[in-house]
């Protein structure tokens, strides 16, 4: 009996956290129903409401804001309208911080959750998981000597909180894996592996400290 109740828990628990996590975003998304007129909204044409309708036009605003502004009037538009923005007190040093942000986790040349790496932490001889964001910058950069990188280090189950660190290139290791998959290797608590293994990139810790000294 036992044996059975595991194996359905193992099939219906991800199933049912993968619907629930699918439900709070589309209901979420749905909320961009809110900025139609009342009278143009699914209850008051169709006398019910209809599910992901939201979502479908919440990836129509994005796309058609998206094209807009990939001309020049729309970049000029965008620069007024952030010019606006930055000129208003508390919300120009949010706004700035969160633009600065998503400009460098999505832009395509930038290097931010690239890369998977391997660092030592939270001690010497224990290692986890980080992905590299970057450079140190600013007056940090001053008083670090050497190659330093930025990396973010994810907790587990939830990758969503984590620590910040600058270490040294030299002391993380670059792994042959995607994020995605260092991802579900850290929500996993390391029982999904990832499926490329190769022996050879096996950490000989003994070796990194003999290369380190």
């Amino acid at each position: 009996m036992r044996k059975y109740f595991i194996t359905g828990l193992l099939i219906l628990v991800p199933l049912a956290i993968t619907l629930w996590v699918l439900n709070l975003i589309v209901g979420t998304m749905d909320q961009s129903l809110l900025l139609l007129p009342a009278r143009w909204r699914p209850e008051a044409l169709f006398g019910f409401a209809i599910p992901g309708l939201g979502t479908i036009l919440t990836l129509l605003i994005i796309f058609l804001t998206g094209l807009a502004t990939r001309n020049f009037i729309g970049n000029r538009v965008v620069a007024l309208w952030e010019s606006v923005l930055k000129r208003i007190p508390v919300f120009n040093t949010i706004y700035s911080s969160v633009k600065q942000v998503s400009d460098t986790l999505f832009s395509s040349s930038g290097n931010a959750f690239r890369k998977a790496l391997l660092v030592q932490y939270p001690r010497q001889g224990s290692w986890t998981i980080a992905f590299m964001t970057g450079a140190p910058g600013g007056d940090v950069r001053n008083h670090l000597t050497g190659d330093y990188v930025s990396v973010y280090v994810p907790t587990t189950p939830n990758p969503t909180s984590g620590f910040f660190l600058m270490v040294p290139r030299a002391d993380t290791i670059e792994l042959d894996m995607n994020v995605d998959e260092a991802l579900k290797y850290i929500v996993s608590m390391g029982v999904v592996t990832p499926e490329y293994f190769d022996k050879t990139h096996i950490i000989d810790p003994n070796k990194v400290h003999s290369d380190e000294v």
